[in-house]
């Protein structure tokens, strides 16, 4: 039996009991789940498994690999970059990275790669996940391509691309790495336990990502000249990929964030905070709301459902996530059903991380029964 360890207020031992009852029933194999309210932690609960064999427990410090939820702090270095005032989200990418310009994107602005709406949502053929790798070259090649729709006419959830396109403006503006910038600036103030990639000496405490079910995908229904099968099909990427040596010493921005519920609601509740964490300041609350500069809303053309994106995260939208709160909030997630959602209205922030992944494109079974237990002890 795996246990339920850290704490939470009285008010949510409810929480604490869906926690147990995912656990047991294998549902969860490891997770972390995090609430602070006010700047206040409310719920802060470890338990399971770091392997699938179940022979490692769960520690308070597990990381994992949070996929896509990492693109919560890569575009959170974008927006402190703005408030400082080296990055315009209305200028054009190629005013700081005048390259970008090639092949018809010199219309293209710093919003567009914060919202997925630039078109450049993939690499061209031919293309390995492996390439992702040499961030240079694989940025280089993003450059010099064209996009694949109208850039701001609709979102094309950039799945891999946006780590190295955000990644390099801030290299541009900042003078440093993204992982350099995300390290001294943002985790390293924050007493924050999250990286881009992941140190060689925190490895023996990396909880391994375990894949999803199979899906089956009826490829004669996509287009493969089309932005969807562009993305996400010419090269799929393994999930068990993120467990190597190779990917953990890389810099994928969008992708291979190391972290944990604490660390990331730790980072991401500055929204919430009006960009104030325990003294240090991130944000100012004129940049926060620029979040909520709705950039597009409709159906997405890479992932293929409702969509609302303002600058640098999704806003809410109630067919994709019902039981996201529907006022002045904003969120995002990884593969598998990893989740931050911060809701300004009432200063909270949620957030779940976790290693075995679920089906489904946003969101999980999981995350959604923890979120609606959360919202009804707030309630």
């Amino acid at each position: 039996m795996a246990d339920v360890h850290g704490r939470c207020d009285t008010a949510f031992t409810e929480v604490r009991n869906v926690f147990e009852r995912q656990l047991e029933s294998g549902n969860e194999l490891g997770a972390s789940i995090v609430v602070d309210v006010d700047g206040r932690v409310v719920v802060d609960l470890w338990g399971g498994w770091r392997d699938a064999g179940r022979r490692e427990p769960w520690t308070e410090d597990t990381i994992t690999n949070v996929w896509s939820a990492t693109k919560m702090v890569t575009n959170l270095a974008a927006l402190m970059l703005v408030d400082r005032g080296k990055l315009d989200p209305y200028a054009p990418v190629a005013k700081y990275w005048p390259e970008f310009a090639e092949n018809g994107k010199d219309g293209i602005e710093v919003r567009h790669l914060l919202s997925h709406t630039s078109g450049v949502s993939g690499w061209e053929a031919p293309f390995r996940h492996e390439d992702m790798y040499d961030t240079e070259r694989a940025t280089r090649r993003l450059a010099a391509q064209a996009p694949w729709w109208e850039p701001g006419t609709a979102s094309g959830y950039h799945a891999q691309t946006q780590g190295h396109l955000v990644g390099e403006l801030v290299r541009r503006c900042a003078g440093t790495s993204l992982t350099d910038f995300v390290a001294d600036e943002i985790a390293g103030p924050l007493g924050a336990d999250f990286r881009i990639g992941a140190a060689e000496a925190d490895w023996d405490r990396i909880a391994p990502v375990t894949p999803p079910p199979a899906e089956s995908v009826d490829l004669d229904r996509i287009d493969r000249d089309g932005p969807a099968y562009k993305t996400l099909m010419r090269s799929p990427l393994n999930a068990e990929t993120a467990n190597t040596a190779a990917w953990r010493r890389a810099e994928l921005g969008a992708l291979n964030g190391h972290g944990n519920a604490r660390s990331l609601a730790r980072i991401l509740k500055s929204l919430a905070l009006d960009g104030t964490v325990d003294g240090v300041r991130l944000l100012s609350p004129e940049t926060i709301s620029l979040i909520f500069d709705e950039q597009s809303h409709g159906i997405d053309l890479v992932l293929g459902v409702p969509l609302r994106f303002g600058i640098g995260y999704a806003l809410p939208e109630t067919q994709t996530l019902p039981y996201a709160p529907q006022g002045r909030a904003c969120y995002w997630g990884g593969w598998g059903g990893s989740l931050v959602i911060v809701d300004l209205d009432t200063r909270t922030t949620i957030s779940y991380m976790m290693n075995k992944m679920g089906s489904g494109v946003i969101g999980s079974d999981r995350s959604e029964t923890y979120v609606r237990a959360i919202h009804d002890c707030l309630r």
